[in-house]
């Protein structure tokens, strides 16, 4: 059974650190390009990063640029979000998605999501 399940979401100050991770099961992340996406309540859905499979180029939203950091270990079948200098507006729930090769839409895959909170 093909699933994504992301982790490290959880509620830290402004300015703080979180890790967010997806992990694979069901089919190897060799082959995939994976997005980082996230929605805040009420609005819709963007992306936030994503890296591809072929040669590991990487892409981020302007407003995250110089604090997020994606990342992939293949051995491990997960990909990571380092998202650092968090500000209140980074606050969403974050999910993670698969497609072949590149980084663009649709996704076939998609995890079931994980809040981020960022409060003082």
């Amino acid at each position: 059974q093909v699933q994504l399940v992301e982790s490290g979401g959880g509620l830290v100050q402004p300015g703080g650190s979180l890790r967010l991770s997806c992990a694979a099961s069901g089919f190897t992340l060799d082959y995939y390009a994976i997005g980082w996406f996230r929605q805040a309540p009420g609005k819709e859905r963007e992306g936030v990063s994503c890296i591809s499979s072929s040669d590991g180029s990487t892409y981020y939203a302007d407003s995250v640029k110089g604090r997020f950091t994606i990342s992939r270990d293949n051995a491990k079948n997960t990909v990571y979000l380092q998202m650092n200098s968090l500000k209140p507006e980074d606050t969403a729930v974050y999910y993670c998605a698969a497609r072949l090769g590149i980084c663009v839409l649709p996704y076939d895959y998609w995890g079931q999501g994980t809040q981020v909170t960022v409060s003082s």
